[in-house]
């Protein structure tokens, strides 16, 4: 418990007392740590455990809620991590970061990275033996790709693997199986692999090749994603909206999901690429990572799981609100 401040004696009055104000120390850590972890992205990982949940046919339980708090740890846990690998380069690139500018000392990231691992396993554990045999190795995927594999060629497919594997840790969880959920699965890694070559011009500019197969990829996979049961990613379900070929409004739903994944990621994808400057790079970054958010919604419309794209939808507005006070590049 949080102990209190000893009051002192005095007649009681009507008027409130003031309330604590934070001191500009708390204040500029609590922004740091907000920086380090690239909170505003914190928002795009639910949306993998719910898609994955939707493909299984069996609604969320609270073994899709512990795969949920599983994979924010883990990705957080890479937020730290990454930080803590580039902090050289980032006092070159970027000097205002957390690290680089002494605001968190780098063995406070590294300690934050190993517990956040460390929670992220028990609770994937909790949900189950299915569910951590998917969580322990998208936490060496998360670590290897930060501390060996980012500047190589493989770090891509790396990145995109871990978000793979966070969609199926939501379907292990679930119903005990991956197997239904490795196309929708191969679908958020699709889009998370072209963002992430993208990113990789993110400081320095570079050629527009990059941006255009991104937005190439992207109107694929919006297309994809408008087709009709039976197309890659759908699954069969047990939800009474099973059947979006046969309800409209699930169509309608998943139509506009579609088209909201592609304007969030497709526009500053096509800015980058006529002109593939580095602020225009992040910003197309940035879009990418935000478009997470409807193409999970989709992924779970396209499942019949209806509620699920909603909440996760939800979650847009907030991720952009965020977006503006902490950057998720």
């Amino acid at each position: 418990m949080t102990p209190r401040s000893p009051r002192q004696d005095r007649p009681t009055t009507t008027s409130p007392s003031p309330s604590p104000i934070p001191s500009p120390a708390a204040s500029t850590t609590a922004r740091a740590w907000a920086e380090l972890l690239r909170l505003p992205a914190l928002f795009t990982v639910p949306g993998d455990t719910l898609a994955g949940a939707a493909t299984t046919g069996t609604r969320p339980n609270p073994r899709t809620l512990l795969a949920i708090a599983s994979s924010l740890c883990l990705y957080e846990a890479g937020m730290a991590l990454n930080d803590w690998a580039d902090q050289t380069e980032d006092a070159l690139e970027r000097p205002h970061r957390p690290l680089p500018s002494g605001r968190i000392r780098p063995a406070a990231a590294l300690a934050a990275a190993g517990a956040l691992t460390a929670t992220g396993l028990a609770l994937a554990a909790r949900a189950g033996r299915p569910a951590l045999a998917v969580a322990a190795p998208l936490a060496a995927t998360v670590w290897a790709y930060d501390l060996a594999l980012k500047r190589t060629p493989a770090g891509p497919a790396a990145m995109a693997t871990a978000r793979g594997l966070d969609l199926l840790l939501g379907a292990t969880a679930t119903g005990g199986s991956a197997r239904p959920a490795l196309p929708a699965a191969l679908t958020l890694a699709t889009h998370t692999l072209a963002v992430t070559t993208v990113s990789r011009g993110e400081t320095r500019g570079g050629s527009p090749l990059a941006p255009l197969a991104a937005l190439i990829t992207t109107g694929t996979l919006a297309w994809t994603l408008t087709r009709t049961p039976g197309a890659p990613g759908t699954a069969s379900s047990r939800y009474s909206a099973a059947a979006p070929s046969r309800h409209p409004a699930a169509d309608a739903l998943r139509t506009a999901l579609a088209a909201a994944f592609l304007t969030t990621s497709g526009r500053p994808l096509l800015h980058a690429t006529l002109n593939p400057s580095p602020p225009l790079t992040q910003r197309a970054v940035g879009g990418g990572i935000r478009a997470m958010i409807p193409l999970q919604a989709a992924l779970a419309a396209r499942s019949g799981a209806l509620a699920s794209a909603l909440l996760t939808a939800a979650l847009a507005p907030a991720a952009r609100r965020f977006a503006r006070k902490v950057s998720v590049t």
